[in-house]
């Protein structure tokens, strides 16, 4: 207890250096407050309680009055925050998820030992190194799995189908790719993936656009959508692939003044004038936001998909004592046109939840060439491209896990399929598909079952008479058999879903990302307006 009153002794004295007096009166007041809790739960609270654990919660609670990304990670959470930092962790290289239960293989990734040992999605994990993993939460299960690199591990697993097998794997480095595909289109349009910004994401967009130009691009699409960011240094890399030396991409503006910052291109671009288009979608963020907003302030790309997630706040890490780190929210940037794209104001929260931008005081900004351009609301495609809800017949089955399970099934009868863009599923196998669909679980109410539920019980309340009440059974009665049809009415969508998880089991990203060429409404957009440079010329605003 002596301890932690001298830490948080030294701690208000800390504050001292950069605190007016009025405000370390407040801090100090308050630091002794805390200690005076923190002494009475020690010594009278009923049941025995943990110092670490009662300080910790202290710690997220005071975080998570803030935002959601300044956080506080502890020594044992050292390895998720590297991750988070650097991308790179030492295990086998396979994600993981929950299904009924039990802890499943989801994506081997492709190089690394898990692919490489012959692990497969849909292998169930009963073992790590002789410990059961039943009852064991994702992140225990996950931690088994991390370890030092070039140190083995014993995995026993069951495949549905083929029962238990035994995998021994020695772990590595892994460092995923922050471009897992790029590749040629038609009309000589390049396409590249980036789906993070960690170390060195810079390098691989710009040797990714000069590997497809040698292959004849004469146009290019880069594809943000589900990108959630990273670091920042690396979003100025990727803009620099496409507009000049010295260009200025984004600036910082904190509490303090080392933290108002320019960020201007370093290097010599690869291609100033290559046609280009961006997609976006509403997890495309940070980062993510800082290349599409600054391509579109600089009327240097066409901005296409939907809006953008809305984050403009630039985060710092910090290393503290006993090897624990923090992340913590330092200023907000702004892109080249002076817009803020920043969509929640955590400084002024309304019953505890941050608000929206007021529209009133959103601001008009204007791009290099003109163009309006709005602040406070995350970036706007310059072509917005609205997506059907998926169904809810869909939605189920997505939930129970049964287009996953069909496709684990499939894979282990199966050894191979058509390469992505040439696979279908055919209506012979959709049929095999319903078939397997014919005993298992997959419960769902759709919106006119909810309306038609309510017209029932407003009836009743209202005591309408019987006449009404039958017409409303009969009206009840034809949607349910309405709804048997469901599977053959979303049929075309259930297949794309179903082409693509099982492509995924045999190509891996480049499976993931060719069999939807053919159904992305967003791709083909880009592809029509690169298509047409006349019409890309005047979305662009020029003259």
């Amino acid at each position: 207890m002596k301890k932690l009153s001298i830490i948080l002794s030294v701690l208000a004295l800390g504050f001292l250096s950069f605190k007016t007096v009025d405000d370390y009166f407040e801090v100090s007041k308050n630091l002794e407050i805390f200690t005076s809790v923190y002494k009475e739960v020690n010594t009278a609270y009923v049941d025995e309680v943990k110092p670490g654990e009662l300080v910790r919660h202290a710690i997220d609670g005071m975080l998570n009055s803030l935002d959601p990304y300044t956080n506080f990670y502890s020594e044992a959470q050292k390895e998720d925050y590297l991750y988070q930092v650097t991308g790179t962790y030492a295990g086998i290289g396979t994600s993981v998820k929950y299904i009924d239960n039990k802890v499943v293989i989801d994506e081997p990734h492709e190089g690394y030992p898990a692919h490489d040992a012959g692990l497969l999605p849909g292998d169930i994990v009963i073992a790590i190194d002789d410990q059961d993993t039943k009852d064991k939460s994702i992140k225990e299960v996950i931690d088994l799995m991390h370890g030092n690199a070039g140190t083995g591990l014993k995995l026993k697993v069951n495949r549905p189908g083929k029962g238990e097998m035994q995998f021994t794997i020695i772990r590595e480095k892994i460092k995923l790719p922050n471009v897992p595909y790029a590749g040629m289109l038609e009309n000589n349009i390049g396409y590249l993936k980036l789906v993070s910004f960690t170390p060195g994401a810079g390098n691989e967009v710009r040797n990714a656009v000069s590997d497809l130009k040698g292959k004849g691009a004469k146009s290019i699409v880069l594809d943000l959508r589900g990108n959630g960011g990273g670091l920042l240094h690396e979003a100025v890399n990727i803009v620099n692939v496409f507009v000049k030396k010295g260009e200025l991409i984004v600036s910082t503006k904190g509490k303090h003044v080392e933290e108002n910052l320019y960020y201007k291109t370093l290097n010599s671009p690869l291609d100033t004038e290559i046609p280009l288009a961006v997609i976006i979608d509403d997890h495309s963020a940070s980062a993510s936001e800082i290349v599409a907003g600054s391509l579109q302030d600089l009327d240097r790309a066409i901005l296409i998909g939907r809006n953008s997630f809305g984050k403009g706040l630039v985060q710092s890490t910090k290393s503290l004592t006993y090897n624990t780190q923090m992340k913590i929210t330092i200023a907000k940037y702004y892109i080249p046109s002076g817009r803020l794209i920043q969509r929640l104001d955590y400084g002024n929260k309304v019953n505890g939840r941050a608000v929206a931008v007021a529209d009133s005081l959103k601001n008009t900004f204007y791009t290099r060439n003109g163009r309006p351009v709005i602040d406070g609301e995350g970036i706007f495609p310059d072509i917005e491209v609205e997506l059907e809800d998926r169904s809810k017949i869909t939605q189920s089955l997505i939930r129970n896990n049964l287009i996953f399970d069909f496709a684990t099934q499939y894979r282990n009868e199966h050894e191979s399929i058509a390469p992505p863009m040439q696979y279908d599923v055919d209506e012979a196998l959709f049929q095999e598909f319903v078939a397997f669909l014919s005993d298992k679980e997959y419960e769902y109410t759709t919106n006119t079952e909810k309306l038609v539920d309510e017209l029932k019980v407003k009836a009743k309340e209202e005591r309408y008479n019987e006449d009404l009440l039958s017409e409303i059974e009969q009206l009840d009665a034809q949607v349910k058999a309405q709804k048997s049809n469901d599977l053959t009415q979303y049929k075309e969508e259930i297949k794309e879903l179903l082409e693509y998880e099982i492509a995924r089991r045999y190509y891996f990203d480049k499976g993931m990302v060719e069999i939807s060429f053919d159904d992305d409404e967003d791709l083909a957009h880009a592809i029509e307006v690169l298509s047409d440079l006349t019409k890309l010329s005047s979305l662009l605003g020029n003259s």
